[in-house]
């Protein structure tokens, strides 16, 4: 396809994708590693700066005086933002250069980062939080986008278990970092030590992504960034007000459980504009200018996949939030011994992880994620059951039998969801993925948070005392994690390893037996390999080839 009037040639449109590249024994070349290790690192700071706050939100509602739903706006807001921000970065990455989309990334989050740490007050506090998201948002697709380019098919998911590794470690981390900083320093000390961490990955990692510029034809569609913004925010601000902003600190037996009628609406109206949004998307596609294509979603395997991820997210994150909350609430632990009892679940996640992903290899999903799903709904079950006094050893078995479940889940779910896609779409497949994801992490962090408000309320109208009520509020929480987890056994058993499109075995990946398409890749308008992919965009080919060339970059 010839490049458009307005497309300025760089040295990546000038040849064709070149496939990802191995040694001959197999091993990814070492300037492919020091790609993907400087944006791990760069990932690392971030996840590790998002689940910092877990542990820290009870000591911030005494800080600044808020109720349980405001305070818990520093992790949804935060992941709101990442699912507003998300979409537009396929966009960027086919405008401007991986390295200036880096640059960007790394600068928002050390300006969020500044900010957050001289917050005088909540609300810089939660603007603060917000700028880090923006930087995050486009750091995630950049380096799954990334890794899709340079590993090939038969290493991802040894590869996607090493980087689980990274992302275990963060969270397992946070929780365990934020307590201790948290009992020897003032809760400023989050965002200033990471700040330093945050500016030697960006002198790190910049000089190691290619500078070739992108293409300029194509843009932004304001109309989808419009419908984008009320639709996400709508649904997760719905969402987390019904019930009128009912928490566990604030209920009485006076008070009412009602629902907020100006949250109803805002939710409907937010749902609305995200059907308006993805209809927005199809029509768009056509012209090659969707904000978020939506051709992905035509692969059965990466459907099934996202939507068993997105049911996991719901119940991942609001255990994550609901239960350092009921540690320090229900059985007032302090941040650092919430902190330490967190520690070990992510431990070993990390510590699984490069089995499973070699397990994943020999295989395929279904011998992982069932085991992983059944072990999810046992766990977040028995947690449903926790007490006052409920030992801190039991507490302790749960949580290390919850993460031993999302390591079953977490690399068979992102490897099976992306392995289908042809390189065309992987910058597309990777911002929807993180998109919905984010959305998913969002709502359920909201709901399961306005399901204790709404069930510690009911208790204390019935006449429950207020600790016995609050008691109940967590329980009713935990449940209902429990049953959306239901939904991600049942997709679990659908799920099996797909071939990707490669170019380098194009013919059995996107075409079946005879040599016609397969429905998959018809669907999504995918050629038959030798050919233009219908409906897609060149600039994603430009992405790939600009990823490859800044892997050999020198810093």
């Amino acid at each position: 396809m010839p490049a458009s009037p307005n497309t300025v040639p760089s040295q990546a449109t000038t040849r064709g994708a070149r496939p990802a590249r191995t040694l001959d024994d197999g091993r990814l070349p070492s300037a492919d590693k020091l790609t993907i290790g400087a944006l791990l690192v760069s990932t690392f700071v971030m996840i590790l700066n998002e689940t910092l706050m877990n542990v820290a939100l009870q000591p911030l509602m005494e800080e600044f005086q808020v109720s349980e739903p405001t305070i818990q706006w520093l992790t949804t807001a935060f992941m709101l933002t990442l699912a507003t921000v998300i979409p537009i970065t396929g966009f960027l990455m086919q405008r401007y250069s991986l390295r200036a989309v880096f640059t960007a990334a790394m600068g928002l989050f050390i300006l969020g980062t500044a900010l957050a740490a001289a917050a005088p007050g909540f609300e810089v506090l939660l603007a603060g939080r917000v700028v880090q998201a923006s930087g995050t948002a486009i750091m995630l697709p950049l380096m799954m986008t990334t890794v899709l380019t340079l590993v090939p098919l038969h290493r991802r998911g040894v590869v996607m278990g090493n980087i689980s590794i990274v992302i275990s470690v963060a969270p397992a981390t946070g929780p365990a970092l934020s307590g201790l900083i948290l009992h020897l320093a003032d809760w400023r000390w989050l965002f200033l030590m990471i700040l330093p961490i945050a500016v030697i990955a960006l002198f790190l990692g910049r000089p190691r992504l290619n500078k070739d510029p992108g293409t300029v034809g194509k843009r932004l569609s304001i109309p989808s960034l419009l419908l984008a913004v009320p639709g996400f925010g709508g649904v997760v601000y719905g969402i987390s007000q019904i019930g009128g902003g009912h928490g566990t600190e604030d209920v009485s037996a006076d008070s009412a459980p009602g629902v907020d009628p100006m949250a109803i609406g805002v939710l409907i109206l937010g749902v609305l504009c995200l059907v308006a949004f993805a209809l927005l998307q199809v029509k768009l596609q056509k012209s090659d200018s969707a904000l978020l294509n939506l051709k992905p979603f035509a692969f059965t395997m990466y459907t099934r996949a996202l939507g068993m991820m997105l049911l996991m997210m719901i119940a991942l994150f609001g255990a994550l939030i609901l239960l350092p909350l009921f540690l320090q609430t229900i059985r007032g632990l302090d941040t650092l011994q919430t902190g330490l009892i967190m520690l070990p679940g992510g431990l070993l996640m990390a510590l699984m992880a490069p089995f499973v992903g070699r397990l994943y290899d020999r295989v395929g999903p279904k011998p992982l994620v069932i085991p992983g799903a059944s072990i999810l709904i046992i766990a977040l079950f028995c947690m449903s059951l926790l007490s006052p006094t409920t030992p801190v050893g039991m507490v302790l078995a749960l949580h290390l039998l919850l993460s031993s479940g999302l390591a079953l889940l977490f690399t068979p779910a992102f490897t099976t969801a992306l392995n289908p896609l042809p390189k065309a779409l992987y910058s597309h497949g990777t911002a929807a993925l993180n998109t919905l994801q984010q959305l998913a992490a969002a709502i359920g962090t909201a709901a399961l948070v306005a399901a204790v408000g709404l069930g510690t309320a009911a208790a204390a109208n019935s006449g429950m005392n207020p600790d016995d009520a609050a008691v109940e509020g967590f329980r009713v929480a935990f449940r209902l994690a429990a049953v959306l987890s239901i939904g991600t056994l049942i997709l679990a058993t659908t799920l099996r390893a797909t071939p990707a499109p490669d170019a380098d075995d194009a013919e059995g990946e996107l075409t079946g037996p005879s040599g016609a398409e397969a429905p998959d890749a018809e669907r999504a308008g995918v050629a038959p390999a030798g050919t233009e992919p219908a409906g897609t965009e060149p600039a994603d080919t430009d992405i790939e080839d600009r990823a490859q060339e800044g892997s050999g970059t020198k810093s």
